[in-house]
């Protein structure tokens, strides 16, 4: 039996294993069918981690997470390139469905995280990484005193599109309805933005630009308008998100664990579930901050508490 089985390998599911070894526990598995590393490894430029900082080149997501997966599994973590496809609990026991194989674990934690919905329009996979981001705390600042668009109508998109005023000249928010999802007070806050440009009854048909990156979209109504092009280096993509929660799917359509509306587990400041002995780290649970830095953290918290908790049952 494993003392802790972690599901997911990225900076949550690494920093979790690290934590739980170092720790003291001796049998300790990440699962994780590719490399580990995360989503961050498709990041061109990172420039936001403590103590990676580098001018000229930029340092690469790829070359950030290249140490540690060696240092994860210096004090004993394992890794197994198998798919985990359901979690369950029988008395104190979890059982982990690996491929064929039942795996019985003390312990859980799952850092199985999220991926950001696309928009579908052309060019958007294209210049992904190169101008379209989903994440404005990430690349928001490489677009310093320049025009942005934010293609979105729900909280997220509106309170990216507030936090990029505080770095670019001007923000585009693109919305294919006439009114927004989000809150009223985000919507009035945007309203009263003075940086903030308004093209409502609007979809991006398409994105251009060249080998070094976005140059700018191109945008139709559905009122009738004219189409129009907008000349912009960055465009931020917030139309929600799939939260990766599938294998806590129980037979009865439930979930092992208390979720919220939007499918993301509910923890508290421990990484506890509502489940003993079940703890999720990364951007798999509320309020993740989707930072390199916050996952990991996340992840040192879960494997600690793992860890306390096999000591104490």
């Amino acid at each position: 039996m494993l003392d802790c089985a972690i599901v997911g390998g990225g900076p949550a599911g690494l920093t979790a294993g690290l934590y739980a070894t170092r720790g003291g526990l001796e049998n300790v598995v990440m699962y994780e069918m590719g490399m580990p590393g995360g989503q961050i490894t498709q990041s061109s430029e990172i420039e936001n981690y403590p103590g990676s900082f580098r001018e000229d080149p930029p340092l690469t997501g790829m070359e950030l997470m290249e140490s540690w997966p060696a240092q994860c599994m210096h004090f004993g973590l394992k890794h197994e390139m198998k798919e985990v496809s359901s979690i369950t609990k029988e008395g104190d026991v979890f059982i982990l469905k690996v491929g064929e194989e039942r795996v019985e674990a003390k312990t859980v934690v799952v850092c199985t995280g999220s991926t950001p919905k696309r928009a579908g329009f052309d060019g958007e996979d294209t210049f992904f990484g190169k101008g379209v981001s989903t994440c404005a705390t990430c690349d928001g600042f490489f677009y310093r005193n320049q025009e942005v668009g934010v293609l979105g109508g729900g909280d997220t998109a509106l309170e990216e599109a507030l936090y990029l005023t505080n770095i670019c000249s001007k923000v585009y928010l693109i919305h294919r309805r006439e009114q927004f999802r989000a809150a009223p007070p985000t919507v009035k806050r945007v309203m009263e933005n003075d940086k903030i440009e308004i093209v409502t009854n609007a979809s991006i048909d398409h994105a251009y630009g060249d080998q070094m990156g976005l140059k700018g979209v191109e945008i139709s109504f559905s009122d009738g308008r004219e189409n129009m092009k907008l000349d912009i280096p960055g465009l931020f993509v917030f139309v929600g998100s799939d939260v990766n929660n599938g294998i806590l799917r129980q037979e009865d359509g439930s979930f092992l664990c208390e979720t919220n509306e939007q499918g993301q587990i509910v923890v508290d400041l421990n990484m506890k579930t509502s489940v003993p002995g079940l703890f999720a780290a990364g951007d798999i649970r509320i309020d993740a901050a989707r930072q390199v830095v916050c996952a990991a953290s996340d992840g040192a918290i879960a494997g600690m508490q793992a860890l306390h908790y096999v000591q104490e049952h």
